[in-house]
């Protein structure tokens, strides 16, 4: 095990875990984030599984959603619950899926607490990145880098990583409206519309053949392009 070795307070850095139906990883998951000594918040999107069950005995924050909103929504959820605690200096979005690492997230903690950004994105597209994504996959990845270059004017190697961390300030500016996948590109649109220092490095993403099956298709960002038109979220 490779230990944290930032200045902050580890629980001072709360991790937003959203899930849906992710009885079987959500344990090892956030398992994983508490060897850390992170504080984490799991947003359970109305898990029909045995999502609860799984973590209910781990000393986490557990939020639930009566009814199934979107990712975009449990982020929001997570965030405004974060910011109502005076200690969070650092904030994280973490899948539930099992398709990201705690060592990546380790690293790009850094340069927000150094106050070198103030949103730090993870990319599966850098020099040093690893990622297993299916050439469809990539292909979907791509059509949302576009659509979100068209709409912000921000050309990131990977528009659509779950996988980010920010200070405070800029979880108070994010606001999200955009309750589904979109979310990730409003993101993008107040760090454009309000000149939030943003940098990407290059994290490993993992693909089972569990989290495929929850992943984006091509046609996922043709949805997200009609999602970001239709409802104004840029007005």
């Amino acid at each position: 095990m490779v230990f944290l070795t930032i200045g902050l307070k580890k629980d001072s850095v709360y991790i937003i875990v959203p899930i849906f139906n992710e009885g079987l990883t959500a344990r090892k998951v956030v398992s994983s984030l508490l060897e850390y000594g992170f504080s984490v918040i799991v947003v359970d999107d109305a898990s029909a599984d045995n999502s609860y069950d799984s973590i209910k005995d781990l000393d986490i924050h557990y939020l639930q959603h009566e009814v199934n909103l979107g990712q975009g929504a449990a982020i929001q959820t997570g965030i405004e619950y974060a910011l109502t605690k005076n200690d969070a200096t650092i904030f994280a979005t973490f899948d539930g899926d099992g398709q990201h690492r705690v060592e990546d997230l380790a690293e790009i903690i850094k340069p927000v607490e150094k106050n070198e950004a103030d949103i730090v994105m993870g990319s599966r597209f850098l020099p040093g990145a690893f990622s297993n994504a299916s050439f469809i996959r990539k292909v979907a990845i791509q059509t949302a880098r576009v659509i979100n270059f068209l709409f912000t004017g921000l050309w990131l190697t990977d528009a659509h990583n779950g996988l980010r961390v920010f200070n405070r300030k800029t979880a108070s500016l994010l606001d999200l409206k955009e309750n589904g996948m979109a979310h990730a590109s409003e993101i993008l649109f107040r760090v454009a519309k309000y000149k939030i220092r943003f940098k990407e490095m290059p994290v490993h993403i993992l693909y089972t053949e569990y989290s495929k099956k929850k992943g984006q298709s091509i046609f996922s960002g043709i949805k997200i392009f009609f999602d970001l038109v239709f409802n104004r979220i840029f007005d």
